[in-house]
């Protein structure tokens, strides 16, 4: 993976710890609105709990990931300009914190794509949608604010899902695509090559569950018992699906991953 896609905050300026909104739940100890700091951003733009978010109460905080958006706005878009300084406060940056995001989030997807030795027959169309993707997230704030990211989001999932068919042919892994699971029993089951693109697995026992080369594009993994379950070269994971899971030492992942500290 490219590492303009791994989130650097040594270069950022706490964006996501002011542009985004949480509410006092059990993943957050207290109410924040958009655009309003944490209490526990530090002047030096660090967050002053970071390794005790959990045992504070700010779980929801460990799963966020902005995939290297937060450095490219900080030290691309707005040339190292902190938000503080901003003449409108630093709303531009905030509002472009999730545009530039989600543009991440398909160039990581593409190039996934393009690494699926299966998925050759759209290689080079991902590369093409890549190039394009990487071209738009460097524009600046203005066109970055213009732009219109669900279709951009349209344009590339037609790649994904073909890409995705092509690395589970021949499993006959069942489609469970948006499937309502949240609960659901399912340890030990095969799933492996199965269409769980935005399922619901919220609280989900999957424990030693076969997910190699299921499509958890989108799916919702908050409290999935994944111990013992198999996700080497499970399609489009992401960090932070698997942070919000809970998993062990037993649980076998992509080679490309790290086990989730909070994990025992």
């Amino acid at each position: 993976m490219s590492s303009e896609l791994v989130s650097d905050c040594g270069n950022c300026f706490g964006l996501c710890c002011v542009a985004l909104a949480f509410t006092r739940s059990a993943d957050f100890a207290a109410d924040k609105a958009a655009g309003e700091p944490c209490g526990h951003l530090g002047g030096d733009d660090r967050c002053g709990i970071h390794d005790g978010l959990h045992g504070r109460g700010y779980r929801g905080c460990t799963v966020y990931d902005c995939l290297g958006a937060g450095q490219k706005l900080s030290q691309i878009t707005f040339g190292g300009s902190d938000w503080r300084g901003a003449a409108d406060g630093g709303r531009a940056m905030f509002a472009l914190l999730p545009v530039v995001r989600q543009l991440h989030e398909l160039l990581r997807y593409l190039g996934e794509v393009v690494a699926l030795p299966a998925a050759r027959p759209v290689h080079a169309a991902a590369a093409e949608a890549a190039e394009r993707v990487s071209a738009l997230s460097l524009g600046d704030a203005d066109s970055l604010l213009a732009l219109d990211v669900a279709a951009e989001r349209a344009a590339v999932n037609g790649i994904l899902l073909r890409g995705s068919a092509l690395a589970r042919a021949g499993l006959r892994g069942r489609d469970r695509r948006g499937a309502d699971l949240v609960g659901s029993r399912l340890r030990g089951a095969n799933l492996r090559g199965a269409d769980l693109r935005g399922a619901y697995l919220i609280a989900a026992d999957l424990r030693g569950a076969d997910l190699r080369l299921a499509d958890l594009i989108g799916a919702d993994l908050r409290d999935a018992d994944l111990r013992g379950a198999d996700l080497e070269g499970a399609l489009f994971l992401t960090p932070p699906q698997l942070t919000a899971a809970r998993g062990d030492s037993t649980t076998r992942l992509p080679s490309s991953f790290a086990r989730p500290s909070h994990w025992t």
